[in-house]
């Protein structure tokens, strides 16, 4: 079952939903303020950053302490 994200026009809450296949949209309503009036809106999603002084993408340091 896919998550989404979901913001609430009446309260401008912010959450995620474990929306079911069979989960219809008119089922769905704010977990702060009940309201119905919600859109899905995109999720964010967190990247790794690290630094990469030798221009290669091949090799990986999980440490984060290795000499490039």
């Amino acid at each position: 079952m896919p998550i989404y994200t979901y913001l609430c026009k009446e309260c401008g809450e912010k959450f995620d939903l474990l929306v079911g296949v069979i989960s219809k949209e008119s089922e769905l309503k704010c977990r702060k303020c009940n309201s119905k009036k919600i859109e899905k809106i995109l999720s964010e999603f967190s990247v790794g950053n690290h630094s990469n002084k030798s221009g290669s993408f091949g090799g990986s340091c999980p440490t984060g302490t290795c000499n490039l």
